[in-house]
């Protein structure tokens, strides 16, 4: 497992870390994943919730006051009450809390929107909190925020890349953050790479934001960030001195 910063730009700390799965050799997710079949789904999806949740104790993740931010699979749980059950153990046995586990869900798996909303309801009534990944990038976002309000919405990558010369994805990505904001849902951008898609981001309000440019995954590792200066200040800062 690697670990990778969300950053809150106002405060200079940061919100969550990211686990993102990551083999020995480096490889990726994909290639890992690559390997899972659906025998060892569930298998799976529970050995990344316990060992994501082992080293983040082991690290001393919660006392930066920073989530662990886990994805997991929808279609791996068969009951909501009872695969939660060794995650909550191991919570237990680590001393890691639980109101400092956040689950990311990606908008793009396709699941059962009742099946999903059940399991979400049941992690929330735990004492988890909730995330949709990849906003923006499949069909069902919109649809499901009618149905089930997660803590936080991370916008899709595609959606920022370039964000600073696209006049159509800065409008997007305006509206949705008002739309967000208006149904008391936090916004973390992910994906960021540039400076330019740093002082867009920057300029259209947004606090959470999490990528390369501040740092990348760290293998068995809590990486502290890079805090970029908005363009404008940097000019402000030059002529002052």
């Amino acid at each position: 497992m690697a670990f990778q910063p969300m950053v809150a730009l106002g405060a200079e700390k940061i919100f969550a870390y990211e686990a993102l799965l990551r083999g020995k050799d480096g490889a990726g997710p994909r290639e890992v994943f690559s390997h899972v079949t659906s025998d060892t789904l569930y298998a799976f999806d529970q050995k990344c919730r316990t060992t994501s949740i082992e080293l983040a104790a082991k690290l001393n993740l919660a006392d930066t006051g920073a989530l662990l931010s886990m994805n997991f699979l929808p279609n791996a749980v068969y009951d909501p009450k009872a695969c939660i059950r060794l995650t909550l153990e191991t919570a237990k046995r680590t001393g890691f809390p639980v109101d400092q586990i956040m689950f990311e869900f990606t908008e793009t798996e396709r699941v059962n929107t009742d099946k999903l909303i059940e399991i979400l309801t049941t992690y929330r009534r735990l004492g988890f909190k909730t995330s949709i990944d990849d906003f923006g990038a499949g069909y069902s976002g919109l649809k499901l925020l009618t149905m089930f309000q997660p803590d936080v919405v991370k916008l899709d990558a595609g959606l920022i890349r370039n964000i600073d010369v696209s006049s159509a994805k800065q409008t997007i990505v305006r509206n949705t953050i008002r739309m967000l904001e208006e149904m008391g849902i936090l916004i973390v951008c992910e994906g960021i790479e540039t400076q330019g898609e740093y002082d867009a981001l920057y300029d259209l309000g947004v606090d959470l934001m999490q990528g390369y440019l501040f740092a990348k995954p760290g293998f068995e590792s809590l990486p502290a960030p890079q805090w970029p200066v908005h363009s404008s200040l940097s000019m402000e800062q030059s002529m002052l001195r």
